[in-house]
């Protein structure tokens, strides 16, 4: 391969990223939803579904030990290569930005141009507002009912906290056909077999305040595998929610919650009202720091047992630069058109208030 050409090829690929960038910022809600959300994207989910992901392995394994390979490879021979410094340098740079064009290339058109697609909302005609403190307690005495009621349903469960024994064997495939179900109910397009993969070392997302990642390079969701079980149905869940299309952090926790309390397993519906019990709880308690304790030991010992369980796990997974983490990746929201950032984990009490709202009128 002459020279030439391999300028003229690093080339194309920066104005690819370039290209794209500006495409996602001036192309409307509307356009996003019909030509990509609902067109081009589906066929990028049944390539990635039906040609990759029935490996046994997460295909992170794989991506990305070849991605440091090749990354390896170019770098020594960059280094080795009998050209002047100033020839090196500008080589780098433009290897670098030819690099950096590609993955956000390949980030937006195999899935990142979701973030831009109509709000769910508008979709399924929920109105969304911030709660009000009676509304907020309200929706908590709603899920703490349901939890009260299901968890002795679950067969096999006792006071002490819930275990990994108690979740079903086929996890994955039962919460992806809940929630494609759920998806189809309200007329979105359900396209290809999104995976839901647990991702060892334990703690590889909690040390970071995360429980999972969507990876769009290859079209997977990944749970960590230090999670307690109770908190592996609805992080599946909300992953494999990204995977069928949505970018919006409280859309995926919305749609986790719809899949998980419509299971016909008591253990699957009580980990979704658990999660977002949990969510409300939090809320509450910052409105009132003295009557949550309170609140939280009128509940019953099993529950109590497994919120402590859930806390325990959690505490042996530190945040490793908690603010450093937090700052970036609401930057990162923020530049995918998220006005509100890490908030936006927040808006889950509101759809599913406004949702609830709706079933009754």
């Amino acid at each position: 391969m002459d020279k030439s050409h391999r300028y003229r090829g690093k080339i194309i690929w920066i104005g690819l990223g370039l290209g794209s960038i500006l495409l996602r910022w001036i192309a409307g809600p509307t356009v996003i939803e019909n030509w990509y959300s609902r067109g081009i994207f589906l066929y990028c989910r049944l390539a990635i579904d039906y040609l990759l992901a029935w490996l046994p392995i997460p295909l992170m394994y794989v991506l990305l030990p070849v991605v440091l390979v090749l990354i390896g490879r170019r770098v020594v021979r960059w280094y080795g290569a009998p050209r002047s410094p100033i020839a090196k340098i500008g080589q780098a740079v433009l290897g670098i930005m030819a690099f950096l064009g590609g993955v956000v290339f390949l980030f937006l058109w195999l899935w990142g141009f979701n973030y831009g697609r109509v709000p769910v909302e508008t979709q399924i005609g929920l109105e969304t507002q911030p709660l009000n403190m009676s509304q907020l307690k309200e929706e908590l005495r709603l899920e703490t009912q349901a939890i009260i009621a299901l968890r002795p349903d679950i067969a096999g469960i006792t006071d002490t906290a819930f275990t990994s024994d108690l979740l079903l064997a086929n996890l994955e495939k039962h919460l992806r056909h809940h929630l494609r179900e759920r998806l189809r109910q309200y007329n979105f397009p359900t396209s290809g077999r999104v995976r839901g993969r647990i991702l060892y070392p334990k703690g590889i997302f909690l040390r970071f305040s995360s429980a999972g990642l969507y990876f769009p390079w290859t079209g997977e969701g990944h749970i960590d595998a230090g999670l307690h079980p109770l908190q592996i149905p609805y992080v599946m869940a909300h992953e494999m929610a990204h995977g069928f299309g949505f970018g919006d952090e409280g859309d995926c926790n919305f749609w986790a919650y719809l899949a998980c309390i419509a299971s016909e397993e008591p253990a699957i519906a009580y980990a979704g009202h658990l999660a977002y019990w949990r969510d409300l709880a939090a809320d509450y308690r910052r409105y009132d720091p003295e009557g949550y304790p309170v609140f939280r030991k009128s509940l019953p010992i099993g529950i109590q047992a497994d919120l402590d369980a859930i806390n325990h796990t959690l505490l042996q997974y530190p945040d490793i630069f908690p603010k450093l983490r937090y700052a970036a990746y609401d930057a990162y929201l923020r530049t995918q058109g998220i006005e509100e950032g890490m908030l936006n984990y927040d808006r889950v009490t509101m759809l599913v208030h406004a949702w609830r709202k709706s079933k009754q009128l």
